[in-house]
């Protein structure tokens, strides 16, 4: 009987646990909902020809709600890399369809004090030859401000990408 009672407590504790994960990941999703809209900012950090361009990037809420799709384009770039961010059971996603030719997948882990949400690198489908997307971090300021950072791996090398943007009315 004590070890039916130590077993029923085990998965209380885990089916407990495993709702809180789950209520998380769709407070940090619900948050990033929030920033449907229109952004402008200016790319920093890449050391490239992009820094000091401007970034315009519009932030979708899109399929009845389950995805949130992220359009950017950077000045005197040909591209427009396309990102969603959604949920998958009780994790949040972000799926990267990148100009680098690949489809980097990521994995949300909240900030404690809930403005951030932090995506680490899970998979990635394609080929990494020209670098990858390994990492994102969505910061919400207020209503009309949030930044974004990004990191490219070219090879072993770490490319840092910081964009503060404002909405734009």
């Amino acid at each position: 009987m004590r070890s039916m009672k130590f077993v029923f407590s085990a998965m209380l504790i885990a089916f407990t646990t495993m709702a809180y994960a789950q209520s998380d990941a769709q407070k940090s999703f619900d948050k990033l909902k929030t920033l449907a809209g229109n952004w402008e900012g200016v790319v920093a950090g890449t050391g490239s020809e992009v820094d000091g361009k401007a970034v315009h990037l519009t932030l979708r809420v899109t399929s009845m709600g389950n995805a949130l799709m992220h359009d950017m384009h950077v000045d005197s770039r040909p591209d427009n890399p396309i990102t969603m961010v959604y949920m998958d059971g009780d994790r949040l996603m972000l799926t990267h369809y990148c100009d680098a030719g690949n489809r980097p997948r990521m994995v949300a882990k909240t900030s404690s004090d809930g403005k951030s949400v932090d995506f680490e690198f899970l998979d990635i489908v394609g080929s990494t030859e020209y670098g990858h997307m390994h990492g994102s971090i969505f910061t919400v300021g207020d209503a009309n401000h949030h930044s974004e950072d990004w990191t490219f791996m070219q090879g072993d090398k770490p490319v840092r990408v910081h964009l503060a943007l404002q909405r734009v009315q």
